[in-house]
């Protein structure tokens, strides 16, 4: 049973799907704690479910590297076998990285390499193509070009806004994050030999 620590920033529909499936007794992880870099709204899932959380706010500290480091402590008193970046919208300083890699993974609304950063949904709408995609990834110390674990493909519709070709990813991104926990937990991905 893999214990899972989940990071996020906003309003966690990713983490409340990945608490739901962790419900499931057959489902071989559970979430041990969720963290947010401010008072995100998606804390209230972690509430729910009766999960413990911490709040780590960026803004609290005079540098990134502060910050990442206030972070690490806060993480690893739960001793995480895996830690889910899981909409956190901050880069994790190196520090963070080699700290908890390899076992540091995260979902990426695209098809990567194709479309990484903060907007990725609005830049794929913005090149015009026919299919986007949703990933997970291990992390390194880039941005969003981590060894690949999943990826699928999710066409663009005619008339797709933002808000309905990100709701149509959404579905995917939690489908493959479920896959990758589980492929981690059987053995299947082994993210010492992706680092």
């Amino acid at each position: 049973m893999l214990r899972l620590v989940v990071l996020i920033s906003g309003g966690g529909s990713n983490l409340r799907a990945l608490l739901q499936r962790c419900d499931d007794p057959a489902f071989p992880a559970h979430v041990v704690a969720v963290g947010a870099d401010r008072d995100a709204a998606g804390l209230v899932h972690a509430d729910e479910f009766g999960v413990p959380s911490f709040m780590t706010p960026f803004t609290a500290y005079s540098s990134r590297e502060e910050w990442g480091d206030a972070l690490l402590e806060a993480v690893r008193p739960w001793a995480p076998d895996l830690v889910v970046l899981s909409g956190l919208m901050r880069l994790l300083p190196p520090r963070v990285v080699d700290g908890l890699g390899p076992a540091l993974i995260n979902t990426h609304p695209a098809y990567l390499p194709e479309f990484p950063g903060a907007h990725a949904v609005r830049d794929a709408l913005a090149a015009g193509v026919d299919e986007t995609g949703a990933s997970v990834i291990a992390v390194d110390h880039g941005c969003d070009n981590g060894p690949l674990l999943a990826r699928e493909r999710v066409a663009v519709l005619p008339g797709d806004t933002e808000a309905t070709l990100h709701d149509r990813i959404k579905p995917v991104e939690r489908r493959l994050l479920a896959e990758v926990v589980e492929g981690i937990a059987a053995g299947r991905i082994d993210l010492k030999e992706r680092a």
